[in-house]
């Protein structure tokens, strides 16, 4: 695994993750945005602009005050979403169906992402604090969509957003997923640790695209966090050297 020059220490921090294995695991848990597609895709860009886009009309505030309100909310409730819902009682529906309609030609087909994740053991859900709908439509895209056997949406679990702990248990319940048997993939660090918390092995999909100041302190790590257990910037390659491996799953 290459370093970046603005992680220049990320194959260390890889190296000394904790090898627990994967042989255990029979449930496999993806986040969807930057972590089943990759970041170079920029396709959250798309999803960023027209968040501001709806506040500003719904809400009827200047566009740069609006985008004010979409990273505050982002990041004192999880999702903007529900600063919407918690600060301005909107309905989730028209917020979601305008913010994930956007143009997904930017998505590749990854045929050697779905053999891998075909080679996967178990059961495999994609958990996301979007929608079903836009769920679907990237994992088509993708060509992954058939190999999952269910979407655990933001509205599956009533709008409680991960990083909340509530998600988690409202996630593994819905799905009677017993959690020291899952794995959970996620590119946001704080996003992981309920799932290590609940007993998840969990796995970092680490790339350069920043939205977050969580994802900023990843630059100043010497070692993995206990709650972060194994770290990549290559899923496909991951999954088919670390899980599907006789090393990996022992």
């Amino acid at each position: 695994m290459a370093a970046s020059a603005s992680t220049p220490d990320l194959p260390k921090l890889a190296q000394v993750a904790a090898k627990r294995g994967f042989d255990h695991v029979d449930t496999w848990i993806f986040d969807l945005d930057n972590t089943l597609y990759p970041a170079s895709c920029n396709l959250f860009a798309q999803v960023d602009l027209r968040m501001s886009e709806f506040i500003a009309k719904t809400i009827g505030v200047p566009r740069e005050h609006a985008r004010h309100l979409q990273k505050a909310y982002y990041r004192q409730f999880g999702t903007t979403l529900a600063g919407l819902m918690k600060v301005h009682k909107l309905p989730p529906g028209p917020f979601l169906e305008y913010v994930h309609d956007i143009d997904l030609s930017v998505v590749p087909a990854l045929p050697d992402l779905a053999a891998a994740i075909a080679a996967l053991p178990g059961r495999r859900l994609i958990f996301t604090n979007g929608s079903r709908v836009h769920a679907e439509n990237v994992a088509r895209k993708l060509g992954v969509l058939d190999l999952f056997d269910d979407i655990c949406d933001i509205a599956a679990i009533e709008y409680v957003p991960k990083p909340e702990r509530e998600a988690f248990d409202r996630m593994l319940k819905l799905h009677d997923v017993p959690a020291g048997q899952a794995a959970m993939f996620e590119d946001m660090p704080h996003n992981l640790l309920p799932a290590s918390t609940l007993g998840m092995t969990t796995v970092l999909v680490h790339s350069d695209y920043i939205d977050h100041p969580a994802q900023l302190k990843i630059r100043e790590w010497r070692e993995l966090p206990d709650h972060v257990h194994y770290l990549t910037r290559d899923l496909t390659r991951f999954l088919v050297d670390e899980v599907s491996a006789p090393t990996g799953r022992k």
